[in-house]
């Protein structure tokens, strides 16, 4: 029967993780599979990949066809490179030394180019955060020059308006004072106006009614007694 090497499908919608599995052709795609090689993770940065080598190797030996991603994952991984050595080493052109020192080589290549890929991506990520930093610091300084221009202007413009508002208060203020000063002048007239109207009343002219009503009825004259009829009236007493 004709097997393949594909990947099966699993996980929430957006959030997808695959196995690599051994299936009939035939077989729908998350159907039966035959077994499990290894899973694959495309969400994180690199793709985390984890497989068996061997097994894969013998299922390749055997007749089995990767599809097309499949065949990717298995060449990022070095494993159809050393399957192809094998193959070397079964018509001997390569000892099996050989082959294993060569595939060495090649995986510490790769791995330092891995390295370099992830420091390029870092460091790339790292400059557009600076970018974005700048950017956003020129931004703050120029809405900051432009606040402070237009204050500049907002206070230009008081300092000249200034000394107008100021007569404009005065001559506001000036009716309010006249209107105060009318005000008090037409409480003093009133004011005036009662004391003019109230009876003067002089201190002699209201004792002279109490005087009157006190004064007594004239007394009878009594008669005056001359000293000359005085002896007269002795002489008289003594005889």
């Amino acid at each position: 029967m004709p097997t393949k090497i594909r990947l099966q499908r699993h996980g929430k919608k957006g959030q997808p993780y695959y196995r690599i599995v051994v299936a009939d052709s035939r077989a729908p795609r998350d159907g039966r599979f035959i077994e499990n090689l290894g899973t694959y993770n495309p969400l994180t940065i690199p793709s985390t990949i984890e497989i068996n080598q061997d097994r894969v190797l013998y299922w390749l030996q055997t007749g089995a066809q990767p599809t097309d991603t499949t065949r990717s994952i298995l060449s990022y991984k070095g494993i159809l490179y050393k399957n192809h050595l094998l193959k070397g080493v079964s018509k001997g052109a390569l000892t099996k030394e050989q082959a294993n020192m060569k595939f060495e080589v090649w995986k510490t290549e790769k791995e330092k180019h891995i390295t370099n890929k992830i420091k390029e991506k870092e460091l790339a990520e790292k400059n557009t955060i600076k970018k974005q930093q700048e950017n956003e610091i020129k931004i703050k300084e120029q809405r900051a020059k432009s606040i402070a221009e237009k204050k500049a202007k907002i206070s230009e413009k008081e300092k000249s308006s200034a000394p107008v508002s100021e007569t404009e208060e005065i001559r506001k203020e000036t009716p309010v004072a006249e209107a105060a000063t009318t005000e008090q002048l037409i409480a003093e007239v009133k004011t005036e106006k009662t004391v003019d109207e109230t009876p003067i009343v002089d201190e002699d002219k209201v004792e002279e009614p109490a005087v009157a009503k006190t004064k007594k009825k004239p007394k009878k004259e009594e008669p005056v007694i001359t000293t000359e009829e005085t002896p007269i009236a002795e002489a008289t007493a003594t005889e």
